[in-house]
């Protein structure tokens, strides 16, 4: 097959494995409940932990996360030696696909988690400094929105400072860092506001 098939039906497999609604189908199955009724009405990991407990959110994001890592993986198994460019198209498709999940009449989650796999698989030091901030700032704050903002902010740091190390052979991969991380942030807009008025919502791991 060619390059533009190949990649093609690559783009398509990212997208409806991004597209997998994870934490409404955990909701149903668990609760027989649609998780869109309920806390921020997002379908993303954070709304998951917060209505079905610790043990369905965690499972959640590590879920979410795996769509975006496992997009990228079988990119790389079905065309030959892809370049980044196609890799990013890749992650972008599976992102997107949470985002705008066809199952849901394209209204998923922001895609931060599955945004996280995706980083995973393309530039895992960024990616590992990048959660070690979000591990951090979420276990001392209780805001999982304060600590996907900085998560992106450092990957982008992060990513800027391997580029200059080795000349910027990964530009494309930083132009996808700004890109997500300025994404990142607009999506979570009502969140800062909140956060900055004191009464965004805090998460608990008790239950």
């Amino acid at each position: 097959m060619s390059l533009i098939l190949t990649s093609s039906i690559a783009v398509l497999i990212a997208y409806i494995l991004g597209s997998f609604p994870t934490s409404f189908i955990m909701g149903k199955v668990v609760k027989g409940i649609d998780i869109r009724d309920f806390g921020s009405g997002n379908v993303g990991a954070t709304n998951a932990l917060r209505i079905l407990g610790t043990k369905y959110g965690v499972s959640a994001l590590v879920i979410d996360m795996f769509k975006g890592f496992i997009a990228i993986f079988i990119g790389k198994l079905i065309i030959k030696e892809p370049s980044n460019l196609i890799l990013i198209l890749i992650g972008l498709a599976a992102i997107l696909g949470h985002i705008f999940t066809i199952f849901l009449k394209f209204k998923g989650g922001k895609g931060v988690a599955t945004s996280a796999g995706v980083f995973l698989a393309l530039t895992p030091i960024a990616f590992s400094i990048a959660f070690i901030v979000f591990i951090l700032i979420v276990a001392i704050s209780k805001y999982v929105s304060l600590g996907s903002i900085l998560a992106s902010l450092v990957l982008l740091i992060a990513e800027i400072v391997i580029n200059l190390k080795n000349s910027f052979a990964d530009i494309e991969v930083l132009i996808m860092t700004i890109v997500i991380a300025f994404f990142v942030i607009i999506r979570h807009k009502a969140n800062i506001i909140r956060l900055k008025n004191g009464n965004e919502n805090k998460i608990s791991f008790k239950k």
